[in-house]
């Protein structure tokens, strides 16, 4: 090649990256316009939330549910522990939050523990003008709260994506108010969705690096189109300030609520009343599934709509046409389901799969209450390396369970077992293997002695709590 030639080329490929060049600057500024022009559209839809309390009695007014959450999950907004006067009688208490409109007659949505036990709630918006707000309802189980201010004129409101469309990696942007800083803009990407965080089972949470922080609490997060995907309800902080993990309760859940407290400021769930447990590999393959999928009915609750229609073993694959990936899905779809409904649920029994319909009841508080056992010896030492015993009235007294418990309890294992192996424990309940039911250790016996199959699924009662455990018998 020629030294000439050599130099065109050179030219070129230095004239192609001035553009490319050009071109990524051009492409980033449009994306900051962009951006400034979505903020300038949706920010005054974003309000400040300002809650107080009377003044008390000194105690301590610290939940539950808060210290059981602090030290990771924390919320990031509701009353201020902090301030002079909290808990002490002298003064009242104040906390602050955020909020979005989303209709302009002045309905606004923010976090249920940012109002929580508040005697005043006071909306501010944008303009700084300030509004008293009714709380028409609230829901603790999912951390959300609708309010309604009378402004005498309509307000800029914004409106709910489809938080099941978005993607991860997609741009997201929060705006609220962390530490009273009104009008804060961050944003980041969806690092995550389905995210479970211990907030009970009616929750779906989505999870953001966009910094969120004390105060942002109820605020909205958006996606690129100005559409809400989610409400800003908690951070994962060692030390409460913003580490880059936020949660997000997912639109399409607040959808769901805050339609129903609309509509009488209380949220009705439907109850199916079952005990369910995910479907691993191992108890996919004890109970003949191609793959692990769908909610596995560990118990059943007396007196509730799945009695006399469901029974421990079943494996829920589709509730009402929408399929149960796992444990995780079955909950928020029977909650979502109006009392008195029929709905058909596709069963895996016995191998089989079958078409049940039933009508679904009204979820109050319902538990399931079953429990564990005690030991002996032969065949269940040699295959499944542990003792088991009788549970007689005394062994129930001691492990405090209900008289109507049977079964045989673990008393001790050894450590290569496949009992060990399976993750039994002393004090596990032994209720049923495979499809016999275990009220003695002979019936534990016959059952071993008549497996043919390597992998026998049992039916183990812990601490009060059924589930079922594949054993190895190989």
């Amino acid at each position: 090649m020629s030294s000439n030639t050599s130099k065109l080329t050179v030219r070129a490929v230095l004239a192609a990256s001035t553009a490319a060049a050009i071109g990524l600057s051009a492409v980033s500024a449009s994306a900051d316009e962009a951006l400034a022009d979505l903020v300038e559209e949706v920010a005054p839809s974003v309000v400040t939330v300002l809650s107080e309390r009377d003044p008390v009695a000194p105690t301590n007014l610290r939940g539950r549910d808060s210290e059981r959450f602090e030290e990771f999950f924390r919320n990031f907004g509701g009353p201020d522990r902090r301030r002079e006067g909290f808990g002490g009688g002298d003064a009242p208490r104040s906390g602050l939050g955020s909020g979005f409109i989303l209709d302009e007659e002045g309905w606004i949505v923010t976090n249920h523990h940012v109002v929580e036990g508040a005697d005043r709630v006071t909306i501010r918006l944008t303009d700084d003008s300030e509004y008293p707000a009714e709380i028409i309802g609230t829901d603790p189980q999912t951390d959300l709260a609708l309010l309604r201010i009378e402004a005498g004129r309509e307000l800029p409101a914004v409106e709910l994506g489809d938080s099941d469309d978005i993607r991860i990696g997609e741009d997201v942007m929060a705006v609220g108010n962390p530490f009273g800083l009104g009008g804060t803009v961050t944003s980041g990407i969806v690092s995550a969705k389905g995210r479970n965080i211990s907030r009970g089972p009616y929750a779906d949470f989505i999870q953001t690096d966009a910094a969120i922080n004390r105060g942002n609490s109820g605020g909205p997060l958006f996606n690129m189109d100005g559409e809400v995907v989610g409400v800003n309800s908690a951070i994962y902080s060692p030390t409460g300030g913003n580490v880059g993990v936020g949660f997000a309760v997912t639109s399409n859940i607040v959808d769901q609520i805050i339609t129903d407290l609309r509509d009488d400021g209380a949220v009705s769930r439907g109850w199916l009343g079952v005990g369910i447990q995910n479907v691993t590999p191992d108890l996919a393959a004890a109970l003949g599934m191609d793959a692990a999928s769908g909610a596995l009915v560990s118990s059943v609750v007396e007196d509730s709509p799945a009695e006399g229609a469901l029974q421990a073993g079943d494996v829920i694959l589709s509730f009402g046409g929408e399929a149960v990936e796992s444990s995780r899905d079955l909950p928020r779809l029977v909650a979502a389901t109006a009392s008195g409904a029929s709905v058909d649920l596709n069963v895996l029994r016995d191998g089989e799969e079958t078409t049940i319909a039933l009508e679904i009841g009204t979820l109050e508080t319902a538990e399931a209450e079953d429990a564990p056992a005690a030991v002996e010896d032969t065949t269940a030492t040699q295959v499944l390396g542990a003792t088991v015993e009788p549970l007689d009235d005394e062994t129930r007294t001691r492990l405090g369970l209900d008289e109507t418990v049977a079964g045989v309890v673990i008393t001790s294992l050894s450590g290569d077992g496949a009992a060990s192996r399976a993750g039994l424990r002393v004090g596990d309940v032994i209720v049923q293997l495979d499809s016999a039911e275990v009220t003695r250790p002979a019936d534990l016996e016959g059952a071993l002695e008549g497996s043919a199959d390597d992998t026998a699924l049992a039916l183990v009662n812990r601490g009060g709590r059924q589930l079922f455990v594949a054993l190895d018998l190989a």
